[in-house]
């Protein structure tokens, strides 16, 4: 593992508005250099938790001439928030609700939001609710259209399932699922992505989410039209904006892209070489570009 995934933040367990205990990583909340920048906060994907973005909220945090304050999010279900005995509550809305919990407790009135595939869906319905907290936004990998394609690989390799019996089984399974598309990875970036994306529960090798969650997508009828969010799209408006697109990403496509820079000319796009979806936001010369962007924030 490259890094140790368990310092460098402060735990945080919360309540979302009905009860439940989320879980979030606060970092540099106590830097005083953070408090004149507006703080970062990163969602993660349908299956994903908080540690994904551990290596870039380190680097955010500790930058030496413009450290932030960055949060990271469990979404419900999710690595160590609470599981939901709802099904249905694992929604965009009842999860858009969730993060304006959050800013609400942790006294972000506005914030950098980074949304990692579901997350980027996400915050365009906050978009349309509450354009007031973001202050600018960056989608990983995700935009108002997404490719039957992309949908099909994610609900076939959540459909395989295949458990793991130990951390390094569970790195072979990364790789037969997505070696294909992240040709950058080395040895060591794919046990990072192990370690984030499954835990050691109750001494077996478990991916860190409720299996409902990937119920949701493995029962997804692909042969409907997939709607379109080109509208919620729209109420990014005047808010900075920069999209990650990776370049082998089946999800994202190079037509949607061009599309979101046709109507948010001053998008600012990002290609992440050697990654598919979603990219890793810490590898190559990701956390440049994104300090880049955040710097005229």
């Amino acid at each position: 593992m490259a890094t140790d995934y368990e310092s460098g933040f402060l735990a945080r367990i919360f309540e979302a508005s009905d009860g439940l205990k989320l879980y979030a990583r606060d970092y540099g909340h106590d830097n005083p250099l953070t408090a004149d920048r507006p703080t970062v906060f990163c969602l993660p994907g349908l299956t994903r938790n908080s540690r994904d973005f551990h290596q870039l909220a380190l680097i955010l945090a500790g930058d030496t001439i413009a450290p932030r304050r960055v949060i990271t999010l469990d979404a419900r279900g999710r690595g160590l928030s609470g599981w939901d005995e709802d099904k249905s509550r694992y929604s965009l809305s009842v999860e858009a609700a969730d993060v304006l919990s959050a800013c609400a407790i942790f006294d972000v009135p506005q914030a950098v939001f980074i949304g990692t595939s579901r997350g980027g869906l996400i915050l365009h319905r906050l978009a349309v609710e509450r354009p007031d907290i973001l202050k600018s936004v960056i989608l990983n990998d995700i935009g108002p259209a997404l490719e039957v394609e992309g949908l099909a690989e994610i609900r076939d390799y959540l459909n395989r399932d295949r458990k793991p019996a130990d951390w390094d089984d569970a790195v072979a399974i990364l790789r037969e699922n997505h070696g294909h598309s992240f040709p950058l990875l080395s040895d060591e970036d794919w046990a990072d992505m192990c370690h984030a994306i499954y835990a050691d529960i109750g001494g077996k090798i478990t991916a860190d989410f409720d299996p409902a969650i990937a119920g949701q997508m493995t029962a997804l009828d692909l042969t409907v039209p997939l709607p379109t969010l080109w509208e919620q799209f729209d109420a990014f408006g005047d808010i900075p904006l920069m999209t990650i697109r990776g370049e082998h990403s089946k999800l994202l496509s190079v037509a949607t892209l061009a599309g979101m820079e046709k109507r948010h000319p001053d998008m600012v796009t990002k290609t992440a070489i050697g990654q598919g979806h979603a990219p890793i936001l810490h590898l190559d010369d990701l956390p440049l570009a994104i300090q880049g962007f955040l710097s005229a924030i």
